[in-house]
Parts: structure tokens; sequence; C-alpha cells
């Protein structure tokens, strides 16, 4: 049994925030039913990303998994009908047009929980559904930049950078799926349903817990700082002979185990570092001191000397050098499915652990319209109703 089984999701959207939203929810175990245009179905089948045999992207295999697919077209009158038909019987509708799409389609809030009381409408956009901005389009790069992300990434005296991964898309996603599941809560105790509103925007401006804490405490605004920590040091990516460690000597009692490892003691009584406040206003010369240390080893060495000193510390890998690592097997987080054109393909595993009720992945992204008939009956219409939708 999953957390979330009998759950029924209709997903409205593409690209990457929306359909990680659901498939975070399909995950643990919500029947999520992409309901996508027949021609073209989302855009991310078929326009973003690499291709292996078939012709949906790898974009979309990785962010559709275990969902069902329905094929309508909410521009045409019959084909509205059905989805809101459909929406009667289902727990949350989710969609992620620009603000007004959804009420041209009928797939709003206001339309939709009027046939459904109990139903839970959440829309995910750029901006959000109001505010100066909300017509705005809702791209990832877009959002990091006015939401400040994109001032604190990068070396200080570099050129403005997006983090590495599209973070205004996923914790739009994730902020949404915890809307979801906070909005169920609320319903069992009242009864009705609820609309749930957020954006990229809005994701990437909340993780900027330090950043703000940074600017509203002393007034400076925040800068970029490379690999290194905003409120204490030494915390970062520092060069050793073959590459790059990273270490986290952010105590005084980690401090003093990490210079007694690179052999440097003398650093701990050295007045520019003798605190955190000190190794934060001297951090250059602090990293010159580290890493001229650091140069006598590669990293693997170093990290087997830290690790055995209670120092944290790590080196940095790429993707093949991650999926590879004995610690991302032994957690699940790379699993393999069978797909009908792809055949067997690896996926991302589930992130959160579930003593009892542990999310699972079960099946591969659904083909375009793969269980119109299937989902379609489940809902009581005809073999007639079906044939009529064309």
């Amino acid at each position: 049994m999953t957390a979330l089984a009998g759950l029924r999701i209709l997903e409205l959207t593409q690209v990457m925030a929306g359909p990680f939203c659901g498939q975070v929810l399909a995950d643990m175990g919500a029947d999520v039913v992409k309901v996508e245009p027949p021609e073209t179905g989302d855009s991310t089948r078929r326009s973003l990303g690499f291709r292996m045999r078939g012709e949906d992207t790898a974009a979309f295999l990785a962010v559709n998994r275990n969902k069902r697919s329905v094929a309508l077209d909410l521009k045409d009158g019959a084909h509205r009908a059905a989805f809101q038909r459909l929406a009667r019987d289902a727990d949350v509708v989710l969609e992620n047009h620009r603000p007004g799409v959804a009420a041209r389609l009928g797939a709003d809030y206001a339309t939709l929980s009027a046939l459904n009381p109990r139903l839970i409408h959440a829309s995910i956009s750029g901006f959000g559904q109001t505010g100066p901005y909300a017509q705005r389009p809702g791209y990832d790069l877009i959002a990091q930049g006015l939401s400040g992300v994109m001032s604190v990434t990068g070396e200080h005296d570099g050129d403005p950078v997006k983090c590495g991964v599209p973070i205004g898309d996923l914790s739009a996603g994730l902020y949404c799926a915890v809307g979801i599941l906070s909005a169920l809560a609320a319903r069992e105790r009242t009864g009705r349903g609820q609309q749930i509103d957020t954006s990229l925007f809005e994701g990437a401006l909340a993780l900027s817990i330090w950043e703000t804490a940074e600017l509203w405490a002393t007034g400076r605004v925040p800068g970029k700082l490379g690999s290194a920590h905003r409120l204490t040091a030494p915390y970062q990516a520092l060069r050793t002979r073959d590459g790059y460690v990273t270490v986290g000597g952010n105590n005084e009692k980690l401090w003093a185990r990490l210079c007694a490892v690179i052999g440097r003691p003398d650093l701990v009584d050295d007045p520019r570092f003798a605190g955190n406040d000190d190794r934060m206003a001297h951090r250059a010369e602090l990293v010159d001191e580290l890493e001229s240390a650091l140069a006598a080893r590669d990293t693997g060495e170093w990290v087997d000397a830290l690790l055995e000193a209670g120092v944290p510390a790590g080196p940095i890998h790429d993707y093949a050098q991650v999926l590879a690592d004995p610690h991302t097997q032994a957690r699940e987080m790379e699993v393999r499915l069978e797909h009908p054109v792809e055949g067997t393909i690896s996926a991302l595993g589930v992130p959160v652990k579930l003593s009892d009720t542990p999310g699972t992945v079960r099946r591969p992204a659904p083909l375009l319209g793969e269980h119109t008939e299937e989902v379609l009956r489940e809902a009581g219409f005809s073999a007639q109703e079906i044939e009529a939708l064309g």
C-alpha cells in the first residue's frame, strides 16, 4: 500500500514544474491522469531534450513516470465536457497555464469547484495568479534572474550564472505538492476543497533563506561567493593536487581538526583565523593557506584522511560518477523501468523513504493517449461515448 493510494489527480501541465509536481505525488501512489492535447501532447514529448529510440524525449520520460495519459482537446466542447465529467470525481486538478488560460478551457477553480466542491485546484505559473508580473511568461531562467538567485550564483567577480539545476521549476513543483497535501489534510476537517496558487518566482525566492537573512540583518546586498558559505568558513570547495575537495570546517572543533590533518596546526593560533568572523573577514587568505597545504595530495587521499579525523569532506562528482557510486545504488536512487518503445531505461529513485507506505516507481512515462479508453471507461463512459470523442 502506498501513502496516496486512492487519490485521483488530473494533471493539465507540461514541461517541468507541473509534471514534476505530479510525478512527486504519483511516486507516493496517487493515480495521476495526464490530460494532453491529442495530436501534440505535452510539448516536452517532442521539442525539448534528447531522444533515444522513440519520439518522446528523455526529458519527458524523466518527469512523467507513474502516470496515465488521456488525450483530450479542451478547446473542443465535447472533449471539455468529458474532462469536466472526470473532474467531478477527482480529488485534485493540477495545471500550469498562464493565468486566465484555464478559465478559457473550462478548467479553472470557479468552474470545476461548482461541479465538485471537494476538488482541490492547484495552479503553477511563472509569477502567480495576481500581481503586476502575472501575465509574464513563466521560464525558470527568468524566475532565477528576478528572484535574486542569479545574483548570488557564481564566482564573486564573475558574470551572472544560473543555478545548474532548474531551481525555479523544481521548487515550484515541490511547494505545490506540499500545498496539495496541506489542502487534502484541511479537506479532512472541512469537507471542502480549495485553490492553490504558487509560482516559479516564489519557489526560487522562498529558498533564499540565508540571503534574505543577511540583507535584513545587515542591510548588505548579498553577493556571489562561488562555493563558499554565506555564514561560515571554511565551508567550500578547495583545490587539491588533482582536483577539488569539499570541506566543512565550520565550527571551532572541526577547524582545529582540519588544520591538524593538513599539517598546519599553526593556523589555529593565527589571529586572522581565530574565530568564524575572522575567517570570514580573511576568506581569501584562508583559502590560499588551505590550498597551499592541500596541493600536496590528491582529492581521494584528502577525503579519506579528513573523514577519518571526523571532518566533513567529499569529492565533486560528475553525474556519471554519482550514478555509479555504491551509495547511490544502496539508496536505490537509480531504478530500471521497462518502456514499450525504449526498452529498459534508467530513472531516478524516490528520495523520501517511508517505512510503512513507501513510494514506488511502478511504470514508465505513458505514451500519448495510452490510457484514454481505460480512464474514460473507469469514469462510466460507454463505448459509444468514447467512440464519439474520436
